[in-house]
């Protein structure tokens, strides 16, 4: 913990009453929450409303350092935002999700009762507030006497254990859930890249990479067969989707820009000569 804000949590712990730089460090740290929250609501990008949930969890982390929870505040870092936030961030570029997707409201109603529920956990929250204003802190110098980490750790080992220890049999029991539920039986036994190598080369398939489009350098286009060191040309070096569209192109149409004396020649006027390699 930095000096100052062990001097801002003695300060509130002795006196009950935030000092003059807690309170300047609150009113400059809410306003960021409130307009990431409501940055969470109204962006219309998933990935925007991750990173104002990011900016929430960090600036919660800084009031907790402040009121002498350095523990709560490394695990809301290290925890909800580096791994829990992270991992969201994950899956949203590995899955992908279009914005379109968060404005098709498919439960009837959903936003009223989201709204109705909303004031009502604002209702509460309100109430708490009113009702701890008048509240003095007791007991955080003797419960913090060996550094908030230790006493936190013989809280929750000693009077909590069993509720610690159901809790994590509870994940375990999720964890072990979650892998059964995506668990896909298997109707064909495994294929193995040996096996499939093989089975390439008894069908005679090619086993090098396919050549590149275009006929030599006189045509790149993806729709004209490369052509193979006999001077044929190669269909499968053509997409697909172009060979199934007709809009691949014979190398015969290209015969004009290759030159009159044949496929991969070029004519005698504009042959290059020793002098002007020299040149």
């Amino acid at each position: 913990m930095s000096p100052l804000a062990a001097g801002l949590a003695t300060s509130l712990a002795e006196s009950g009453t935030t000092s003059a730089a807690e309170g300047v460090l609150f009113w400059v740290i809410a306003p960021v929450m409130v307009i990431s929250a409501l940055g969470l609501l109204f962006a219309r990008k998933t990935v925007h409303a991750a990173m104002s949930i990011v900016v929430v969890m960090i600036s919660l982390a800084i009031l907790y350092v402040a009121q002498e929870a350095p523990f709560l505040g490394v695990v809301q870092v290290i925890v909800y935002t580096g791994a829990v936030m992270m991992l969201f961030l994950f899956v949203l570029m590995l899955v992908g999700v279009d914005s379109s997707d968060s404005l098709v409201e498919t439960i009837s109603g959903q936003r009223w009762i989201g709204l109705l529920l909303g004031g009502g956990l604002a209702a509460v929250l309100v109430g708490v507030v009113l009702t701890a204003a008048d509240m003095a802190p007791v007991g955080l110098a003797e419960a913090n006497a060996d550094t908030n980490p230790v006493g936190v750790a013989r809280v929750i080992f000693s009077d909590y254990v069993f509720a610690l220890e159901v809790v994590g049999t509870l994940l375990v029991i999720a964890a072990l859930g979650a892998l059964v539920l995506t668990h896909r039986q298997r109707l064909t036994r495994l294929v193995g890249q040996r096996e499939r190598s093989d089975a390439r080369v008894a069908a005679g398939a090619v086993l090098t990479p396919l050549p590149a489009p275009g006929v030599y350098a006189r045509s790149n286009a993806m729709d004209v067969p490369a052509l193979g060191p006999d001077g044929r040309p190669l269909e499968h070096s053509v997409p697909r989707v172009l060979r199934i569209r007709g809009q691949e192109r014979a190398v015969s149409d290209v015969h004009a820009e290759i030159g009159a004396e044949g496929i991969g020649s070029t004519p005698p006027e504009r042959s290059i000569t020793g002098e002007e390699q020299v040149r």
